[in-house]
């Protein structure tokens, strides 16, 4: 099963453009990272810049309208994740909670939907197979 650690930082939100985090923290995270990866557990790994620099595409209205960072609304914001696979959420929570993380930090673990999990006309509408 795969699932998806993602690293929610208290007040990012709200970080400015070229934020970067602590050298200090990068090297634990990278230890982290390193033990993830001899596991045989991780598929991959990204941080992200703040929202700031980034942009939405809201579609409330029917149509896309782009709103481009920095954005104003509070509340939480992705700091980062870890993709990996494991054979059940108990052992994802495992590994969520052996992270390096601050006080200010949370993570969450969810489960990547995969074909598999899906009625059966779903797979045959994703690999274009006929009943």
């Amino acid at each position: 099963m795969k699932f998806m650690l993602l690293m929610i930082p208290q007040g990012y939100g709200q970080a400015g453009p070229g934020v970067m985090p602590d050298p200090e923290r990068v090297a634990s995270m990278m230890e982290y990272n390193r033990s993830m990866e001899e596991a045989g557990i991780l598929v991959s790994v990204e941080g992200l810049h703040p929202r700031s620099m980034g942009a939405r595409v809201a579609f409330a209205a029917g149509e896309p309208q782009v709103i481009d960072g920095p954005l104003i609304e509070a509340g939480e914001s992705l700091g980062g994740f870890w993709m990996i696979q494991v054979s059940s959420l108990a052992e994802a929570i495992d590994w969520a909670r052996r992270c390096p993380a601050a006080a200010t930090e949370t993570i969450e673990v969810r489960r990547v939907q995969e074909v598999e999990d899906f009625p059966e006309d779903v797979p045959q509408l994703v690999t274009g197979a006929e009943s």
